[in-house]
This record gives structure tokens, C-alpha cells and sequence, in this order.
């Protein structure tokens, strides 16, 4: 019934004026990059990502024509099949060159790889043995069966009109071999979206999946390879060219891989005619079907290092495009760190973009973690629509390190077709498209938060082990010539609870002054901090103590950490940035729980809790005499660390 109403409706459009046709295509190729919808989504993400050098407006005219001719191919595999020979020679042609290549290999045979690209109309090449004159060639073609068996029929039956056989995929390469064992023609469609089955190689530098078949069907049997292509010359006119790649003698079948990207590679980029005659409206450079592995580059096979050897190249492009919305605070964005330098290593190809809050641009573009920063705009009428501009970005992946339904509402508007998260019992989070629900017997009050997070990347396929190396930090223009310098942090901005209090730092600034009198005390601090530092520094000699609460921008605070012997500091975030700029930690803590909050990275590091505190805190920090501070400190002073 389906194979009977596809023929009528082909029928049907093949007495309709060509004017009329032309005019379907234009209008239905116009509406589908135009309107709002998944195609259209697909369409100019693939554009934006093969042609990142043109602007907006180019690359939107190129995807109405590109869709246009989608449409005409859709019409073109309807109509064809109800062409006389005598009409069909209208409108499909030969190039010369390829018929006399054709003639000349009738009179010597041998076995010849096909490919094929996807240009719109790709269907005139299964009137190939009617073009050409004399004997004719086996010639087959390797086909993806459909699984409705009236459009299987229809296919079959029209593409086999003119002699040329259908081998399918699912009866595997043995029919392909023995074509070309008798000096046939195998064709194959060219493509770079084989998914999980396919080889990794690089396309228009970026990471894809393409088949092993024509490689391997080359080398198996000798075969020569050539590629049959087609020009668009008219509204469904066409001129079928080909010839052979140009590869050497006996090329292994990855030669034949890299060679063919290349030669797409050339035609996409050079000739504005096959731009966008190509099929961009399906997923291109599609190579993880699998969520559970997209945070490494896995598939069948991995051809890339291979490939850079063959292009001459160090390493890989960083073109795919994977978005990081980062905590707002910064001592969870520390303890985020060690899974982003995983993240590079285990995604190579991984262009890595933060959305951050905007404080902490100076020090993220510091520690060269990502290609592109985006600062966080301010939280009033045009927050959202900062975020729907996003767009235009075309994110591949959204990763979202915050548990809100901000957070998913900021990368749902981004339009990162797949969106990473957590997902906690209770929590509900419908704008994730990928979550990593946490085990029911895990108990975060005693996993540190860098390790939950490290279960949720490995969830989702990271590779290779964390690095708490801290960060290598250039020495600051301003640095002083004092070679013992505390640094004291002595607020915080989130729980007063966790602050010791006034009257232990003095406590502690006079017992050091007194071991150690040529010592100098920097206090360090938000704005907010800021009377919690005077009270601290009052009656001390400000040469000796300096109060810069307020006074420092992270780049600066973080310049001044790295100037200091040692850091006093309560459970914040100032904590984090000295442990990961490697400066040694006296840390005191609380009612907060070490276990889930403490430093990560392997500089020094003490963590000092109450007497008889639990693991998990719990207890007043004041219960932290100084001279257990002092104690804690002075071996590194001692030592000058």
C-alpha cells in the first residue's frame, strides 16, 4: 500500500510544471530554516560549527538554500522514478571526463571503491548504467535497509530500475567483497555521523564517526578508489562527475578515510555551489550515541592520533563545544577545578566555555582552564534573554555544576541540546536532559564534595585520574621584600557560625608577635568583612598588620596569597584559593563538616576542629584555643615554607 501511494504521489508531482515545483521548494526550504524547530536548530548549529568565519547573516542564506535544495532532493527521489529514459537524459547528464574514465576502465577492469557524498541530489547516481554506453559493469551499492517493508519495496524497486543492485547493510560486506573480487563497482554514501560504530577521525576539524567500510573494502581487495559526485546545475538538473582519489599505491584503509575528509573538506570549503548542495539539516559529526560516555572520546575505534600524524599536527582542534555553568561561590568553584583539568585531558577536543559569576573572570582566564569566559549578567529584567541570545553560540553540551532551577532555566534558554546534572532524592530537575541520580546509600555528610562531583563526570564517561596539583601562579609586580608574611582571613560571607572570633585572632596575632617578632600580618576580606578586620588589627601597628579587607579584587587577593608563608583562615573561600595556590593552611572549622568542605589540593594543609568535635563538625569554633593555631604554624615558619 505504501510502495502503491508513493508511486501515485510521484506520479502525480511529475506532470506538475517544473515553475510550480521550484516554487514548493523555495517556499517549504524558506519555512524550514526560518521557523523555530529542531531541524532549523540542527541546520544552523551544523553551519556555525563547519563555518565559524562567516557572520550570522551569511550563514542564515546558506541555510535557506541549503534546506531548499533538501526539499528538491525529497522531490527529486518522488519524481525520478516516473522519468522515460529519453525525459531522465534531461535532466541528469554525464560528465565527459567521467565517461571516457568510464570507458577506459570497461576495457581494462578492476575492482573500484565507490563513494559518494551527501549532495541534494545524490539519487541521479543510481541512473549511472543508463548513462554510459557499451557493456556495463557489475556495479552495486551498499544501502541501509528500512524496516517498513512498503518503503523498502519502493526503494528497491526504483533504485534497481536501471541495473544498478542494492546490497544491504544488515547482510553484512560479503556481497561487496565478492562485486569486487569480479571487477565490479561497490558505491557507498560518504558520510561522518556513523555513531558509536564508526572510526574517530576529524572532519572540518572536528571529532566525527565515519564508516571503515570504504577503507576496508579497498584494502581487502585492491581496489582503486574514486569518488562519483553530483552538480546541481539547474532546478533538478544534474551532471554527474567523478574520478579517482588521489591516495598512492596500496593506501591502508585509513589512508582512505583521511583522504576522502580531505577531499570533502576541500569541496565544502572552496566551491559555495556544494556548500550548499551538502545535507546539513541531519546531525553532523555525530560519534557518542551513548550519554554514559560523553565526557570522553569513545567509539569503535579511535583513528584520531593516526589521523594528526597524517595531517602533520600536534593536537586536536578544540572545536566541540562544551559549556560549564560554575558554582557562585569560590570556594566551590576550587574544589570544581580538579574536574575540569580531567575534563580537558579526558575530552582533548573540548572548546571549554564558563558561565561564571563575573568576579571571578580575572582569576578562571588566569589559570588558562577554558577557551571562553562568560561573565554572569546582572540578575534583573534582561537576565533571560541574555541567556536566549546564547543561542547563537550553538553549545553542544551544557554541564551544570549548581543543583537550581536557575541554573537548568539558564542552559534550557542556551539551547545545549544535551544538559548535564545532578539529580538528589526530592530534587526535581525536568530541564536536564542527562542527570546522574545520587545512590541512595551515599552519604555526602561524609564524601567531600570534589568526590561527589567526580562520581557525576565519571557517570557520564570521564576519564583518567583527578590532578590536585595546585596551580602554578606568577610572581606579582608588587611583592614584598619581607620574607615572613601570615596572611589571616578572618571572615566569612556565608554563616557567622563558621568565624572565629575577634578575641581569638588577637589572641593569636600576640602570642606570633611574641614568637616571632619579624612576622607581618596581612588580614585579608570581602567589603563586608570589613569590621571584623579593623576590630582584629585596633592597636596593632598597622606595619605590622595590614588590613586589606575590601581592598583586593580576587586577582589581587589571590597575587597577595601567594606572597604569604601561611594562611589562618576560617572554612571559606579564601581557604580553597590558598590551598590551590599552593600556600600552606591552618585551617579552623567548626560547625561546618571538613569531611564534605575541606582543601583538595597537596599543599599543606591543617584542618583544626574543637576537642572532641565529630568528624563532621557540629561543635563552636571558638573552642579553638590560639596557641593550638600557633602550634599548628610555627613548624612552617620555622622551616621558612
Amino acid at each position: 500500500m505504501l510502495s502503491f501511494l508513493l508511486n501515485a504521489i510521484g506520479q502525480f508531482l511529475a506532470v506538475l510544471p517544473e515553475g510550480l515545483l521550484a516554487a514548493i521548494c523555495r517556499g517549504l526550504g524558506w519555512l524550514v530554516a526560518t521557523v523555530p524547530g529542531r531541524r532549523r536548530r540542527t541546520l544552523l548549529s551544523n553551519l556555525h560549527h563547519a563555518f565559524p568565519d562567516q557572520t550570522p547573516a551569511q550563514r542564515r542564506a546558506l541555510a535557506v538554500e541549503s534546506a531548499r535544495r533538501s526539499v528538491e532532493m525529497g522531490l527529486f527521489v518522488l519524481i525520478s522514478p516516473r522519468l522515460s529514459k529519453q525525459r531522465l537524459l534531461r535532466h541528469v547528464s554525464l560528465d565527459p571526463a567521467m565517461r571516457q574514465h568510464f570507458v577506459e576502465l570497461q576495457k581494462s577492469p578492476h575492482p573500484l571503491v565507490v563513494l559518494t557524498p551527501h549532495f541534494s541530489l545524490l539519487e541521479a547516481n543510481t541512473f549511472f548504467p543508463a548513462l554510459v554506453e557499451g557493456p556495463v559493469l557489475e556495479i552495486a551499492a551498499v544501502y541501509r535497509p528500512f524496516d517498513i517493508p512498503g518503503l523498502e519495496a519502493y526503494v528497491k524497486q526504483t533504485r534497481e530500475r536501471w541495473g544498478l543492485r542494492l546490497l544491504s547493510r544488515k547482510d553484512g560486506n560479503y556481497q561487496a567483497v565478492d562485486v569486487l573480487r569480479r571487477n565490479g563497482l561497490v558505491v557507498l554514501l560518504f558520510d561522518q555521523n556513523a555513531g558509536s560504530s564508526g572510526a574517530l577521525t576529524l572532519f572540518l576539524d572536528r571529532v566525527c564517526s565515519t564508516s571503515e567500510l570504504p577503507g576496508l573494502l579497498a584494502e581487502k581487495c585492491r581496489a582503486r578508489v574514486a569518488f562519483l559526485y553530483d552538480e546541481r546545475t539547474a532546478f533538478l538538473r544534474v551532471t554527474i562527475h567523478g574520478g579517482y582519489l588521489d591516495i598512492g599505491p596500496k593506501p591502508s584503509a585509513s589512508d582512505v578515510l583521511f583522504a576522502a575528509n580531505r577531499w570533502l573538506e576541500n569541496k565544502l570549503r572552496d566551491s559555495p555551489a556544494y556548500r550548499a548542495d551538502w545535507l546539513w539539516l541531519h546531525s553532523r559529526w555525530r560519534h557518542q550515541d551513548i550519554p554514559t560516555r560523553r565526557f570522553r572520546l569513545q567509539s569503535k575505534r579511535d583513528l584520531l592520533p593516526d589521523q594528526l600524524a597524517w595531517l602533520g599536527q600536534s593536537a586536536l582542534p578544540r572545536r566541540t563545544r562544551f559549556w560549564l555553568r560554575l558554582p557562585n561561590w569560590l570556594g566551590d568553584v576550587v574544589m570544581a577545578l580538579p574536574l575540569i583539568r580531567a575534563l580537558r585531558q579526558s575530552r582533548p577536543d573540548a572548546a571549554i566555555t564558563f558561565l561564571a559569576q563575573p568576579a571571578f573572570v580575572p582569576f578562571l582566564e588566569r589559570l588558562n582552564l577554558a577557551e571562553h569566559i562568560i561573565p554572569l549578567p546582572p540578575r534583573d529584567s534582561r537576565y533571560w534573554q541574555f541567556f536566549r541570545n546564547l543561542r547563537e553560540e550553538y553549545p553542544d553540551v551544557h554541564v551544570l555544576f549548581t543543583n537550581s532551577l536557575r541554573g537548568d532555566l539558564e542552559a534550557w534558554f542556551a539551547g545545549a541540546p544535551q544538559r548535564f546534572g545532578m539529580l538528589r532524592p526530592g530534587k526535581w530537575r525536568p530541564l536536564l536532559t542527562h542527570a546522574w541520580k545520587l545512590p541512595a546509600d551515599l552519604n555526602e555528610s561524609r564524601e567531600h564534595q570534589t568526590t561527589v562531583w567526580e562520581k557525576y563526570f565519571r557517570h557520564f564517561g570521564l576519564q583518567g585520574e583527578l590532578d590536585f596539583t595546585p596551580f602554578p601562579w606568577p610572581a606579582s609586580s608588587s611583592t614584598s621584600s619581607v620574607t615572613l608574611i601570615i596572611g589571616c582571613i578572618c571572615g566569612t560571607e556565608n554563616l557567622p557560625e563558621k568565624r572565629w572570633p575577634v578575641e581569638r585572632w588577637r589572641e593569636f596575632l600576640t602570642a606570633l608577635f611574641v614568637a616571632h617578632p619579624q612576622a607581618r600580618v596581612r588580614l585579608f576580606g570581602v567589603a563586608g568583612d570589613a569590621p571584623i578586620t579593623a576590630a582584629v588589627a585596633a592597636g596593632f601597628p598597622p606595619e605590622r598588620v595590614a588590613d586589606l579587607a575590601g581592598k583586593t579584587t580576587l586577582l589581587e587577593f589571590a597575587d597577595a596569597l601567594r606572597t604569604c608563608t601561611a594562611v589562618v583562615c576560617n572554612d571559606t573561600g579564601g581557604m580553597h584559593l590558598a590551598n590551590a595556590l599552593g600556600v600552606p593552611v591552618v585551617a579552623v572549622y567548626g560547625p561546618t563538616n571538613p569531611l564534605r568542605t575541606g582543601p583538595i589540593f597537596t599543599a599543606p594543609r591543617v584542618l583544626l576542629q574543637p576537642a572532641n568535635c565529630p568528624p563532621t563538625g557540629g561543635a563552636p569554633v571558638a573552642e579553638i584555643p590560639a596557641a593550638r593555631v600557633l602550634a599548628e604554624i610555627s613548624p612552617w615558619i620555622q622551616v621558612g615554607v
